[in-house]
C-alpha cells in the first residue's frame, strides 16, 4: 500500500526535524589535525566528523523517530525508548540461562516460538526480581494487541555481540510476560538496510544464536512490516527529497568551518 501525500509529508517532516536537531546539538571534535586541515580543508573535515557522529546516533536521531512515525500510520500504537517490564521471575532467569547455554554449546538450534512458551510457563514463578532491561528502541502494538519489540542495530553488528543481543530479546519476553502472562509478544533485531546489496544480507553470521525467521528483520522486511509493502523504497525516496531540499542548509552550515 503506497503512502499518501499526507503521510509522506509527515515522514519527511520527521526526517527534517531530526536532522536539524542534530545540527543544533552537534559540536565538532576539537582535535587539532593540521595535516588533514591543510590537505582537505576544515569544512570537509567538519563534514567527515559530522557523518561519523551521525553514523553512531542514526538509530536514535533518525531511524527510531521515523520508524515510530511510520508505524503509527498503520498500527494501534508505536513508541520509542520503551520498557518491556520491570520484573523477571527467578524461574524465568533460569530458563533464559538454559536457553543461552544450549545455544552457545550448540545442543539446540534457536527456536523463538518454543523459547517464548518456555518463558511464559514460568514467567511468574519463584521470586520476582526487579530489573532494568535494555530499553526497547521501537515498540509497536497491533490492532489485536500483539506487541512487536525491536532492537535496532548497526548494519554490520559485531558477531561477538550476538549472545548479548539474544539475551536482551529473551529478557524483554520475560519482563513483558511477568506483567501479563497472556501477552502476545514478539522480539526482533532490526537491521535498517543491507550494506551488501545487491547481494543478500550475511545472515549466516547470526545462525546458531538468532532465530532467522522469527527474530530478525533486515531492510525492506523491517520497514515494510511497519508501513506495509513497498514502504522501504518510498522511505528511501523521502530521504532523497529531504536531502535535496536541505542541501542549501547543509552547505551553509558547513561553510562556517572554512
Amino acid at each position: 500500500m503506497a503512502l499518501t501525500s499526507k503521510q509522506i509529508s509527515y515522514i519527511e517532516g520527521v526526517i527534517k526535524t531530526s536532522l536539524r536537531g542534530k545540527f543544533l546539538n552537534y559540536k565538532p571534535e576539537s582535535n587539532n589535525m593540521p595535516f588533514h586541515y591543510r590537505l582537505l580543508g576544515r569544512d570537509r573535515m567538519a563534514l567527515y566528523s559530522f557523518i561519523q557522529s551521525l553514523n553512531t546516533t542514526f538509530g536514535t536521531s533518525i531511524f527510531e523517530p521515523v520508524a515510530v512515525a511510520l508505524a503509527k500510520l498503520r498500527f494501534k500504537d508505536a513508541q520509542k525508548s520503551a520498557i518491556a517490564g520491570t520484573q523477571i521471575s527467578d524461574e524465568a532467569h533460569k530458563v533464559i540461562q538454559t536457553i543461552m547455554d544450549d545455544l552457545i554449546t550448540g545442543r539446540k538450534a534457536p527456536n523463538k516460538t518454543k523459547e517464548i512458551e518456555a518463558i511464559r510457563d514460568v514467567c511468574q514463578k519463584g521470586k520476582m526480581n526487579t530489573v532494568k532491561p535494555t530499553k526497547i528502541d521501537v515498540l509497536v502494538i497491533s490492532q489485536d494487541d500483539s506487541m512487536f519489540l525491536f532492537d535496532i542495530k548497526t548494519v554490520k553488528p559485531n558477531r561477538g555481540n550476538f549472545k548479548e543481543y539474544k539475551r536482551t530479546l529473551l529478557e524483554w519476553v520475560a519482563s513483558g510476560l511477568a506483567q501479563n502472562p497472556a501477552a502476545k509478544i514478539n522480539t526482533y533485531l532490526a537491521i535498517p538496510y543491507n550494506p551488501y546489496e545487491p547481494k543478500p544480507y550475511e545472515r549466516w553470521t547470526m545462525k546458531g544464536m538468532i532465530d532467522l525467521d522469527y527474530e530478525l528483520k533486515v531492510a525492506n522486511e523491517f520497514w515494510d512490516f511497519l508501513g506495509d509493502e513497498g514502504c522501504y523504497n518510498e522511505l528511501l525516496n523521502c530521504f532523497e527529497r529531504v536531502g535535496i531540499e536541505l542541501r542549501p542548509e547543509i552547505d551553509e552550515y558547513f561553510s562556517k568551518f572554512k
